[in-house]
């Protein structure tokens, strides 16, 4: 499900409610260093047909003259959301137009949260890791527990390191949220013990102030993926729950 607009909806987001999106790659095409198997946005390999990526400039006058669209409609917005068709944080101006955003946002929509959907993988970038400190809602993925499992899901770029996104979440100092996808593949099982075993201990260990745990609710690149319900999830992370950890569920009903 490609983008065709910088910034565009809003739309509602099971996890954010009213989302105003700002994608900050391609119109027409997906630039990301995951390719995970359950991603909307269809294969990497599919997406090559447009690499422009929207300048900081373009961004502040879209948002601009979008958000001042919305005040006069009285449209409610709860999220300012950063997602789009791959991963943002690889525009290399993100730093500069989260700035633009947060400024924007106190000026018209002071009330709504300014979100970040990322993978994590430049979380260890000091002006990405800044940047990210400065949103209301940096939502940051872990989807396995090692590299070898993380290969299997999220098929990273070469030289990607579980551990290092790790230590750099550590930065955060809980103060961050943790996206989780929980699904069945054939050589992938999100409930599986390696794997939630692996999770779990990650989440102990970054103490995240919440955890979004989802399931595939669209059409996905890699076929044959189990999608799990409500109920299946929270049994699972159960243990979690009576921890005092703060989940928050989405699948199938």
């Amino acid at each position: 499900m490609m983008r065709e607009e910088t910034v565009f909806g809003p739309i509602h987001s099971r996890r954010l409610g009213r989302s105003l999106g700002i994608n900050l790659l391609p119109t027409r095409g997906k630039i990301c260093n995951f390719d995970c198997i359950y991603c909307e946005c269809g294969w990497n390999r599919d997406g090559k047909g447009d690499t422009v990526l929207p300048t900081a400039a373009k961004v502040r006058a879209d948002l601009e003259n979008k958000l001042i669209e919305l005040m006069m409609d009285d449209t409610p917005i709860d999220s300012i959301t950063f997602s789009g068709d791959g991963e943002p944080t690889l525009n290399p101006e993100f730093p500069r137009i989260i700035e633009d955003t947060v400024f924007l946002r106190d000026a018209y929509y002071p009330k709504a949260k300014v979100s970040v959907l990322s993978n994590a993988t430049r979380a260890h970038v000091p002006e990405v890791f800044e940047a990210l400190r400065k949103v209301d809602n940096p939502i940051l993925k872990i989807d396995a527990p090692t590299d070898a499992l993380v290969a299997k899901i999220n098929q990273p770029a070469p030289g990607y390191s579980l551990d290092r996104v790790i230590e750099a979440l550590e930065r955060f100092e809980g103060n961050f949220v943790l996206q989780t996808m929980f699904l069945k593949s054939k050589d992938f099982d999100s409930s599986s013990k390696e794997v939630l075993d692996g999770w779990m201990r990650i989440v102990r260990q970054l103490k995240p102030r919440e955890i979004m745990v989802y399931t595939i609710d669209r059409p996905t690149p890699e076929k044959a993926l189990e999608a799990f319900t409500v109920e299946q999830m929270k049994a699972l992370v159960q243990p979690l729950i009576d921890e005092g950890f703060n989940i928050d569920i989405k699948g199938k009903e």
